[in-house]
């Protein structure tokens, strides 16, 4: 794959559905790359936030499918994004996270009629 340019209309794109994950709230690589209107491409989410300088990027709303962080346990990215979940008040147990219970559940509470979206 080629390097992700960050003018690209899809990094953009991926970049405002990380944004719009709520605070005290999470989702999946490739819930976000179905946001962002590209199915499929969960690693290229991966790869745009191992990338990631922006500290204003909330990328620790951003965990694997199965809820876990992808950080090896006892890393410092593993332990930093473990403390800014709690920050928010998520929940994290050995390094996993409740995930919402289905995409289609997250859609309807973040983007459906009366959320703004």
């Amino acid at each position: 794959m080629a390097a992700l340019s960050a003018d690209s209309p899809a990094v953009a794109r991926i970049l405002s559905a990380i944004r719009d994950v709520p605070r005290g709230s999470v989702a999946g690589y490739g819930h976000i790359a179905r946001r962002a209107g590209l199915p499929g491409r969960a690693r290229m989410v991966a790869r745009l936030l191992a990338g990631n300088d922006d500290p204003t990027l909330p990328w620790h709303r951003i965990l694997r499918s199965d809820g876990s962080i992808a950080f090896p346990p006892g890393s410092k990215g593993h332990r930093e994004q473990a403390r800014r979940l709690r920050e928010e008040g998520v929940k994290v147990v050995k390094g996993r996270v409740r995930m919402p219970r289905g995409e289609d559940d997250l859609d309807a509470a973040l983007w459906g009629p009366g959320q703004g979206g």
